[in-house]
């Protein structure tokens, strides 16, 4: 294969040599392969590559009993990030039209014109693990999610942030006072938080999201649900111009680099994201306006901040917390005792902080 259109989350560069294998290459030997930094491009069965990709990873080294949570906490992301690295070695290539090029595969074509647009080149390469991953949200978007409070269901994009954890969805249904309010969403991925407020009365919302494909997918849903004209999405970080009455954030809640795209979600370095709301939110609030900020303490729980670090943060720009509600976790890995941050996650509290400027106190 000579030239071909290459697809990474992680921005990883194009493979410079692919090395054809197929239904005959062992999980022993891929490890061995991959680890000497092959690219191994799979040339036969669907089905088989799905089961080698089992397999490797099954002979992946999984982390030992960890003194704390932190230490613990650290030893996931790096069996992860080697996860990543070693499978997504693992190949396939695309025709001119997104037709996945293996026996007894599946059509991919939607699920890539969704994420990539049309194709603009002869061959295109991906991971086989990435691939599967586009899948599966192809059928996620297609079939939608109900969550509670919305009439209808939101249809999640690709790499947009899945908003299958209800809990802080929960939280923002038991603010009242929304009818008649302006609303700013910042970060707002599917557009979740602004669709409940609009459902309860809000007259408008303007979300915000960094990530092209969550402005795409928020408008998509806004019309889905008959928002549109009091919806608006704009790509960009934090804060659009302007004043707002109610201005709502679910931030990243891990404190820790990003390792890919899809990572921004959840991991926030150096509490960035959050520092530029705190910061911007008193500016940006209209006379008896409100911040409404949820936020996990799994990160204190990981030993990641300190219990106080929230509150010296707002004392610093000078909010304070004017009510609060908290509800805990109820997501699987909460219940899951084979989960490595089982001790954490188990004690994990999910908080909707209800924010004013101290001057209005």
């Amino acid at each position: 294969m000579n030239s071909f259109s290459w697809h990474s989350e992680s921005d990883e560069p194009a493979p410079s040599r692919l090395s054809p294998v197929d239904d005959r290459l062992t999980a022993d030997a891929a490890l061995r392969r991959v680890r000497r930094g092959e690219h191994l491009l799979y040339t036969g069965d669907f089905h088989n590559a799905k089961q080698l990709l089992g397999a490797m990873g099954r002979r992946l080294p999984t982390p030992t009993a960890a003194r704390s949570p932190l230490e613990a906490f650290r030893a996931e992301r790096r069996a992860r990030q080697l996860e990543h690295e070693t499978l997504s070695r693992i190949v396939v290539s695309l025709d001119r039209s997104y037709r996945l090029e293996l026996k007894r595969a599946p059509d991919v074509a939607e699920a890539c014109r969704q994420v990539w647009g049309e194709p603009d080149a002869d061959s295109t390469v991906v991971s086989l693990k990435t691939l599967l991953g586009m899948l599966g949200a192809a059928e996620w978007r297609r079939k939608g999610l109900q969550v509670p409070g919305l009439s209808g269901k939101l249809h999640p994009h690709y790499g947009v942030y899945l908003p299958t954890r209800t809990d802080y969805v929960e939280l923002l249904l038991s603010v009242t006072d929304v009818r008649g309010k302006k609303v700013f969403d910042i970060g707002t991925g599917t557009g979740v938080l602004s669709f409940l407020l609009l459902e309860r009365g809000a007259a408008s919302a303007t979300a915000t999201d960094r990530d092209s494909r969550a402005v795409v997918c928020a408008r998509e849903n806004a019309e889905r649900l008959g928002f549109s004209k009091r919806f608006t999405a704009i790509e960009g970080d934090l804060f659009p111009p302007g004043k707002a009455d109610l201005i709502v954030s679910n931030p990243p809640w891990i404190p820790e680099p990003p390792k890919n795209r899809v990572d921004h979600a959840v991991f926030d370095e150096d509490n960035r994201f959050l520092l530029g709301f705190l910061e911007g939110l008193t500016e940006h609030l209209n006379p008896g306006g409100e911040g409404l900020l949820l936020l996990s303490d799994l990160a204190v729980l990981l030993g990641l901040r300190s219990a106080e670090w929230l509150d010296e943060q707002l004392a610093r720009r000078g909010l304070v917390v004017k009510w609060k509600q908290s509800t805990p976790a109820r997501h699987s890995k909460a219940k899951d005792r084979s989960d490595p941050l089982h001790a954490a996650r188990s004690r994990e509290i999910t908080t909707l902080y209800g924010l004013v400027p101290s001057r209005s106190t």
